[in-house]
């Protein structure tokens, strides 16, 4: 890999254990109960590379601040960076942004598609999940390495190629491991099933343990409940304009789901992965737009319960190590 991602992780993180013996949220800070997460977006990213976006790199570290002192602003206590390893995540600087702003952040580990990687893959993604897990991520600075708090891995369309069941069996290793849980990105919101079959029929892992990502990009409400019906936790994010298409569902397919008794496995968040995407909505748009209009539409529970009580819920955790 390269850039920030390479190398030998830096000192063991400091931090202490879970805070007494329920579960705990990982954070770059150290453990921390459920209940200090405060309204959450739980999918979006600081910072990020990618091949397929040359240009459109989120690389600016007092952006990123700018851009949770504008999320805190507005509500916002708590955010889930899913950028994983090898694509520009900036693992040092987190731990910093996140003392400097009052914002909770989760860190990924795990990887992405193939084509959004450059470089050599980990000859034992397991073994990298669980020691960025346990010990800390990659491009610590300073002797600081914070711990990641799940793991980020991704399907491909209406299905799982060779290289997206090699990275979902790393990541149920790694799960068996550590307890962390699973951050699955469902290419244009497809193969929900599949993912399931794979990473909790034949790995293993409970599907309280998986959150799916992007399943309002593919507005199926026979599917959403099917996977909601799992015990999966269904992720929407956005918007954009690549996926503007389906974004006049969202509402639609929300309160589809709370109607149908589903309401306790879902969770919202931006998913800014784009400098263009920075400039037009950003990271501060879920506390700003989303969870106001979420209280309008569907009420002030609902809102607090995907933006406050689901996510302590789906990250916080038994961990192993």
């Amino acid at each position: 890999m390269t850039g920030e991602d390479t190398g030998a992780a830096a000192a063991p993180h400091a931090a202490s254990g879970p805070p007494g013996p329920g579960p705990a949220v990982r954070t770059v800070e150290g453990d921390l109960p459920g209940t200090e997460l405060g309204v959450c977006d739980a999918h979006d990213h600081l910072f990020l590379r990618s091949p397929r976006l040359p240009g459109q790199e989120l690389a600016d570290v007092d952006a990123a601040e700018r851009q949770l002192r504008a999320f805190a602003e507005h509500g916002g206590r708590s955010l889930v960076q899913w950028t994983p390893h090898g694509m520009g995540r900036h693992s040092g600087a987190l731990a910093d942004l996140a003392r400097r702003t009052g914002v909770r952040l989760v860190a990924a580990t795990g990887l992405h598609q193939a084509q959004h990687h450059t470089g050599e893959l980990p000859s034992d993604p397991a073994a990298l999940f669980v020691q960025e897990l346990t010990r800390g991520m990659r491009g610590g600075v300073c002797g600081e390495a914070p711990r990641a708090g799940l793991i980020k891995v991704a399907g491909d369309f209406h299905g799982l190629g060779r290289h997206a069941r090699w990275t979902m069996a790393a990541a149920a290793e790694a799960h068996r491991a550590t307890g962390a849980p699973i951050a699955v990105h469902l290419e244009s919101g497809t193969g929900a099933a599949e993912v399931l079959d794979h990473l909790c029929g034949r790995q293993g892992v409970p599907p309280s343990g998986v959150l799916l990502g992007h399943v309002g990009r593919c507005p199926d409400p026979r599917m959403q409940r099917a996977a909601a019906a799992s015990g999966a936790w269904l992720v929407f994010d956005g918007p954009s304009r690549t996926h503007h298409a389906t974004d006049w569902r969202l509402f639609d397919s929300l309160a589809e789901l709370f109607e149908h008794g589903y309401g306790d496995r879902l969770l919202m968040g931006g998913d800014t992965v784009t400098a263009t995407a920075r400039a037009e909505t950003g990271v501060p748009y879920v506390a700003r737009a989303l969870r106001p209009r979420v209280a309008d539409e569907l009420g002030a529970a609902a809102a607090r319960q995907i933006f406050e009580v689901n996510p302590q819920r789906a990250l916080a955790v038994h961990w192993k190590g």
